[in-house]
């Protein structure tokens, strides 16, 4: 056991006191993990979309003082009773959604989607005892989706953790936690394209990159990418991207100018943006017959889309997916030495890297809508 083990540590956290506010960095307690629980020392985290969209408490109830983060790598300083598939010194993923092993989805093979450890976006504190780990002068600081990589150390439920080859770089792999492999999984795991098919990805951010990496490595030959943004073309080249189209420049709907491009549409089509617009867009755009799209962006809570039935009779599918259809402690580590190989590329996902210091520049640079990933270096 760490030296460590069973204390209260003291360390460095990104908190976030009021909504959309620069966050300040600050010294924390850290309590020890209780039973089912992990301790782990982060050493590389990543800004992803919804830590800003969380930050930024628009749409959903705020609640402050806050830890974000839950795109990051690190290694296990300590373990709680009962925590059987990691010891101190594994190097491991911590992920928003988990892998208890017992319920119904967990022993489903077709499921991801654990009855306990489902994504929470309200909870702030640990399932164990509905309290937090995090406090400052004995005020306690939430959690966020269970992980809270901003600050040096964390506590997570166990099963939330992958552990990983340790040969495996930390600084690379850390943006495998979140949205790459939502975006990846959602081609390779549920699209399925097949070699030389053809791919329509909706949007081109961190996520619908990811997805068009997912239809390169799986040997699609036209990878149609459809974004708002001209700008976003030439980086997506990147990852496989090799036709552009934006609806803005066109004087009838996009699933038909798809249609005419790929003579009657494309084999497989997935949405990465939560547009209803796009989701239509994106399931009448495939090819009748054989067609499937598959829907990865979260719309608003109220939001509804229709679309004629006939296309589902003349046999097109539509199909969800949640992070990629990957279950965290199982599959990321599988993931992880696709990268390894060399059959999957990430380096070029990050674009940017700061040290802990100047998190909030991370913010600024995806508020600005200049980076893909975002690194940050936590040990300094």
């Amino acid at each position: 056991m760490s030296s460590t083990a069973g204390q209260t540590i003291k360390c460095k956290a990104a908190v976030s006191w009021e909504a959309g506010k620069p966050l300040v960095i600050d010294e924390v307690e850290v309590a020890p993990p209780q039973a089912g629980e992990v301790r782990l020392k982060i050493l590389y985290t990543s800004l992803c979309h919804t830590d800003v969209y969380f930050w930024e408490a628009k749409g959903q109830t705020p609640l402050f003082p806050r830890i974000f983060g839950h795109e990051a790598s690190g290694i296990v300083e300590s373990v709680g009773e009962g925590v059987t598939h990691l010891e101190p010194g594994d190097h491991a993923l911590p992920v928003f959604t988990g892998e208890c092993g017992e319920c119904v989805h967990c022993k489903s093979e077709e499921s991801n989607m654990c009855e306990l450890l489902r994504i929470n976006t309200d909870r702030g504190v640990m399932i164990n005892d509905g309290k937090s780990r995090f406090s400052k002068d004995g005020q306690p600081i939430h959690h966020f989706l269970g992980t809270s990589t901003f600050s040096e150390y964390t506590v997570i439920h166990a099963g939330c953790v992958a552990k990983i080859n340790p040969d495996a770089p930390l600084d690379k792999v850390c943006v495998l936690s979140c949205g790459i492999c939502t975006g990846l999984g959602a081609t390779v795991n549920v699209a399925k394209p097949k070699p030389g098919s053809s791919v329509a990805i909706f949007g081109l951010g961190a996520v619908g990159l990811a997805a068009a990496e997912g239809a390169r490595i799986s040997g699609a030959s036209r990878i149609i990418g459809i974004d708002l943004v001209s700008a976003r073309f030439e980086q997506a080249k990147k990852f496989g991207v090799n036709e552009f189209v934006n609806p803005k420049e066109h004087d009838k709907p996009v699933q038909q100018v798809i249609a005419e491009m790929t003579n009657g549409g494309v084999d497989r089509a997935v949405e990465c943006t939560g547009s209803i617009q796009a989701m239509i867009s994106a399931f009448e755009c495939v090819h009748d017959g054989w067609g499937l799209a598959v829907l990865v962006g979260v719309p608003s809570k109220d939001d509804a889309f229709k679309t004629a039935p006939i296309n589902f009779l003349n046999e097109r599918t539509l199909k969800g997916t949640f992070y990629g259809n990957y279950k965290p402690r199982t599959d990321l580590p599988s993931v992880v030495e696709q990268y390894m190989r060399g059959e999957l590329e990430v380096d070029k996902f990050i674009t940017h890297n700061v040290p802990f210091s100047e998190i909030n520049k991370a913010f600024d640079y995806m508020l600005k809508g200049e980076s893909i990933r975002c690194l940050i270096r936590m040990q300094e």
